[in-house]
């Protein structure tokens, strides 16, 4: 059996170890430049490559072509394969075939890197053998290669959800639902809903899906079609029969029997949406019979994800927050619903067809000025500019933040938090993020 692995990252060649472990000829091809830690686990590990093409004839007689989730599935060679009729699946697909594990499998629009750290943190304090990967950390395939976990916690992307055939994770978690990456779903949000659904489309009677009963697309969604997992809502606004909800700022797990979690106020993560994630994560703990102290005690000592709402330092009374993860306005949304202090917020980057109307109302009453960060901030600029005495664009993050330095007084807060994509600057969230970091501390 012949395995081709499209794109050599993260994914990719944690597909190839499993692939070559179990017994298939495998071959990756990268049409960019591979990355010097991956060239090395490839040679290492006796596997062929290319880089910098894509050579036809060494991919169409594969048996089964894993894509990196970064290559859309309109990419020509993509088209050619499944014209040929050459299975094309993604790493979770690929990689879930060999593993005995449970899956808790985590997608939706924002809070999945909170919530699959959170799971992930309170399982290995209830001494469950877990491993974390998916779209955050080291690769599920390498994982399956190298581990026996009894447990596999994943964040999964809608284009990872994508490439699935039989995958089904025995605990789904679905955060919330709203329009982002709608240029590879030909801006359709129905085809990018579509997408997410999959999560749940190959479960049984026997897996439980946990999802956001307070978001209206996900609910709708649920009215018109069938789900056959036992379906798990969390809510802040509604006591439910069955699920997690607020009962006197309580938060109960309700499946059953009915148990009292903690008070929201002891979360050691603020905002309503972290209170959501932590409802979620809860639920699928107590799924896996973790006990409701060891919950408890998670939530009140998890330590968030980087580039998430990160404090970075306090200088001269401002308060700097690097959110570089905020790649779409939805999670923008969440950040100034947090911010308590009169905002000082830097934006910007690749527009994936935002509307910032939606941030409307909490940039006229939190954001005292706005600094660019984009090579195209028109769309920013026309958005706010009655509402926003001061606009600045600038070109990079250093000279973002000397800009907010100067602007920002005692008591204010200076915010990263750009809804966009970071790749016309930067080479992705994470860079952004540190490039912020870093000129903050050079202050």
């Amino acid at each position: 059996m012949k395995l081709v692995v499209l794109g050599a990252g993260e994914s990719g060649v944690g597909t190839a170890i499993l692939g070559k472990q179990k017994g298939y000829e495998v071959f990756v091809s990268d049409k960019g430049t591979i990355a010097k830690k991956y060239k090395e686990v490839l040679l290492n590990n006796d596997i062929s490559f290319e880089e910098g093409n894509h050579t036809g004839s060494k991919i169409f007689d594969a048996d089964v072509v894993m894509k990196s989730p970064g290559i859309p599935d309109k990419a020509s060679l993509v088209v050619a394969l499944n014209e040929k009729k050459i299975p094309v699946i993604s790493e979770i697909e690929f990689a879930s075939k060999y593993t005995e594990g449970l899956i808790v499998g985590i997608t939706g629009s924002n809070g999945k890197t909170t919530t699959t750290m959170l799971v992930n943190h309170i399982l290995k304090k209830g001494n469950i053998n877990v491993g974390m990967g998916g779209n955050i950390g080291e690769s599920f395939a390498q994982q399956v290669a190298e581990n026996s976990f009894d447990v596999h916690v994943l964040e999964l992307s809608s284009f990872q959800l994508d490439g699935i055939v039989n995958f089904a994770p025995h605990i789904a978690i679905l955060t919330n639902i709203t329009p982002d990456h709608l240029d590879r779903y030909e801006y359709q949000f129905e085809n990018y809903i579509n997408s997410k659904f999959r999560i749940t489309e190959n479960q049984t009677e026997n897996d439980f899906l946990i999802y956001d009963y307070d978001d209206e697309v996900i609910s709708n969604w649920l009215k018109n079609n069938k789900v056959k997992a036992t379906l798990l809502p969390f809510s802040l606004e509604t006591e439910l029969e069955q699920g997690v909800y607020l009962k006197n700022n309580n938060i109960i797990i309700k499946y059953k029997t009915e148990e009292k979690i903690m008070n929201k106020s002891t979360l050691v993560l603020k905002g309503k949406h972290n209170t959501k994630n932590a409802m979620a994560a809860a639920m699928a703990a107590s799924l896996l019979k973790v006990r409701k102290d060891t919950i408890r005690e998670s939530l009140e000592d998890f330590e968030g994800a980087e580039h998430r709402l990160e404090a970075v330092l306090k200088i001269n009374g401002v308060q700097y927050i690097n959110d570089s993860k905020a790649t779409n306005v939805n999670a923008t949304y969440y950040a100034l619903e947090s911010m308590k202090a009169p905002t000082v917020w830097i934006v910007g980057g690749v527009d994936k067809g935002n509307d910032y109307l939606d941030l409307m109302p909490l940039v006229r009453e939190k954001v005292k000025a706005i600094i660019c960060l984009g090579v195209d901030n028109q769309k920013i600029v026309q958005t706010f500019y009655n509402v926003v005495d001061l606009i600045v664009e600038t070109a990079g993050a250093e000279e973002a933040v000397k800009v907010a330095y100067k602007v920002a007084e005692k008591g204010d807060a200076v915010l990263l938090s750009p809804a966009c994509a970071s790749f016309d600057l930067f080479e992705n969230y994470e860079d952004r993020g540190n490039q912020f970091k870093k000129a903050v501390r050079e202050l």
